[in-house]
Formats: structure tokens, sequence, C-alpha cells
């Protein structure tokens, strides 16, 4: 496990819209762009072997490629090269950050100064969520699969541990970018799980209201 300060102040920016990256959990990644290939073998001759992914902020009228001001680092824990030069790779969640500025530099992909302040438990155990009430959850999530005619192994979830079921959920099920942005920043297991069934009812009923009044 890592220490904050092992990680650096700057590191490389991977922009993805939709994607998530939380702490202790794995995200795999596809790379292709000759820019992204760069970063990754950059990444492999440091230490710390981190990229950081954020989502896009487009701001309508304003120019430029904005960030959202969070995201969460990961180390690459796997990677293997297909025949046509493209990249499978391995993130590792190791911590939020927050950015402060963007750095320039003579590299093709983005840089940025961060901060860890703030996201001390990132780095610690794995977190509990005292008032999680899995069986409702479970309930509520059959719905959900139930409604986009998705399968899922119940017996899996039903054993899995409080924090990799909710952050894997939170990663894989598909939401609008600003919603995973706000499963991103919850400060804790239990503020994300109270967003994920939020966001869980909404789809349900409140979406659905939303789209018969279009």
């Amino acid at each position: 496990m890592m220490k904050f300060s092992e990680l650096p102040q700057t590191i490389a920016i991977f922009p993805l819209s939709g994607a998530l990256l939380l702490p202790r959990a794995r995200l795999p990644l596809h790379l292709f762009e000759p820019r992204y290939l760069q970063m990754l073998e950059d990444a492999l001759k440091t230490p710390e072997r981190v990229i950081g992914m954020i989502q896009p902020n487009e701001v309508p009228g304003r120019s430029g490629h904005g960030l959202h001001s969070i995201g969460c680092a990961g180390r690459v824990m796997q990677f293997s090269e297909t025949e046509d030069g493209r990249y499978l790779i391995t993130l590792g969640g190791v911590s939020r950050f927050r950015v402060v500025k963007e750095v320039e530099g003579f590299v093709p992909y983005r840089r940025c100064d961060v901060t860890w302040d703030g996201f001390d438990r990132d780095l610690g155990p794995e977190e509990k969520d005292p008032g999680f009430e899995r069986k409702s959850f479970l309930r509520l999530l059959e719905r959900y699969f139930d409604a986009r005619e998705l399968s899922a192994d119940w017996d899996t979830l039903k054993d899995a541990d409080d924090e990799l079921l909710l952050n894997s959920l939170s990663m894989m099920l598909d939401f609008d970018p600003e919603d995973k942005q706000a499963l991103l920043e919850a400060p804790s297991l239990t503020t994300r799980r109270e967003t994920l069934v939020t966001l869980l009812e909404y789809q349900l009923r409140g979406g659905q209201e939303s789209e018969m009044m279009q």
C-alpha cells in the first residue's frame, strides 16, 4: 500500500468521460491513441506507475477542454500488448486527488499538479458502511436490472464486501458522467451508497417520468 508521501505532485492525466475509478478498485482500460501509449510508457518508467483518471468538464461558451476538479489516481497493475500495438491495462485505484493547475510540457498527453489533501481515508483500510441494509438494496438493484434486461450473479453480490459491492456497481452501471462524478466525490462509503440508491430510484421512477413528459 502506498503512502501519501510517496505520491507524486505532478501526474499524467487521462480524461475519459463516464469512466470511474475508485480507491482499492480495479479499472480495465484499452489504450490505442499514440499520446496515451506514450503516457503509459512514461508511467512505467517511474516507481509509482501512477495515472490520474479524471472526467472532462466542458463548459458551454468557454474554449478549451476543461476538467473536473477531482479525479482518482491509479497504479498500473497489469498491462499487455496486442499484435497491432495497442495496450490492455488495469489500474488499481490509489487515491483521489484535487487538481491544482494544468502543467504545460513537452509531452503529448496532459499533466496536472495535484494535491492529495482531504482524501486520507483513500489510503487506509477498506471502508465499511454500518447502515447498509443489503437485502433492501439488492431488491432495488434487482428491479433496476430487470427493467434493463441485465443479468447478474446474485450469489456473488450477496456475499461481496460492502465496499467491493458498492464501488463496483458505481463504476460499472451506466450512469451519466455527472452522476459518476457525484459517486467519485462522495466523502464516505455511506454517502456513496446513498447517492447510488438515489440514482437507481431516479432511473426507475424519476427518469421514466422525465421521459414521459418529453
